[in-house]
């Protein structure tokens, strides 16, 4: 084999660039497995100078079933490469291992893709390949004893990916047909409304305190007497908690209505929201 012909073997195997698949073959003497290594090391260190930049943007991909559902976001520079054929494939492939490993980043990364290659060498290719900083952002498994999930995707790139994606958790011994067309509901009202809990008392403290902050301030600047501005306060704290948790939530299709209101329609006595997760890219 001349050395023409192992350069665009290189490249076919590899995906790197005419000049430096010339420069690993000559490096390793003609030797293919060699030059493999040579521009892998090349790969990281390209792809280490690429981590200091912005990865804001990106898709979410969701798999699994109604028992176990899992949802991984993957971060990239531009909204071209995250439509990029070789980046979704990747995104596909690592959305089904995150499935298996449930979540787990340890076990995810160190993960055997079709490739024979670890999900972090993987990673690493793709960087040097496609020439931008790629992440993997949050990722979550949902899976309760006596619950069906239903999940929703919003601004479809490919298949199971997504710009935004969400997974909701009802617990209930109904049959799931009964529950699926409220399931699919929630979950789209869940992408609309972003709540940050189930229930208000479910807040994270830090966000209410901050949120607190920004009222004190807000008020303090306002001249309204003492007495009046802790009335105005208590007054947006209780409206901040009840907009911001599901339950209380108006109904994103029938808003006079609450999402704890149309639970309750339903006439499923032992039908519970058990858990959501939502991940919308460029938040």
């Amino acid at each position: 084999m001349s050395d023409i012909e192992k350069v665009k073997k290189l490249r076919e195997a590899t995906g790197a660039g005419f000049k430096d698949c010339n420069s690993a073959i000559k490096e390793s003497k003609g030797d293919l497995d060699k030059a493999i290594e040579i521009l892998r090391i090349k790969g990281i260190s390209k792809a280490s100078k690429k981590m200091s930049r912005d990865a804001k943007e990106g898709v979410v991909a969701v798999s699994g079933d109604s028992k176990k559902t899992s949802i991984i976001e993957v971060n990239c520079e531009t909204d071209f490469v995250a439509k990029n054929e070789d980046f979704t494939n990747f995104v596909k492939e690592l959305s089904e291992i995150n499935n298996q490993t449930n979540s787990d980043h340890d076990q995810l990364k160190n993960s055997i893709m079709r490739n024979g290659e670890t999900v972090e060498n993987n990673l690493v290719a793709l960087i040097a390949k496609i020439g931008e900083k790629i992440t993997i952002g949050k990722i979550k498994t949902i899976s309760n004893e006596g619950a069906v999930n239903n999940h929703y995707l919003h601004t479809v790139v490919k298949d199971n990916i997504a710009k935004l994606a969400v997974v909701v958790s009802l617990e209930t011994s109904a049959n799931f047909d009964d529950v699926s067309t409220f399931g699919k509901q929630l979950s789209m009202h869940i992408a609309a409304s972003n709540p940050l809990a189930l229930e208000s008392k479910l807040i994270d403290q830090s966000v209410i305190n901050k949120e607190q902050e920004l009222i004190t301030e807000e008020l303090k600047n306002s001249g309204k007497p003492e007495d009046i501005a802790k009335k105005i306060s208590l007054g947006k704290m209780n409206k901040f908690k009840e907009e911001n948790a599901l339950l209380s939530q108006a109904w994103v299709m029938e808003p006079k209505k609450k999402v704890q209101d149309i639970l309750k329609e339903l006439s499923i006595s032992d039908l519970k929201i058990k858990e959501f997760y939502r991940i919308k890219i460029g938040e």
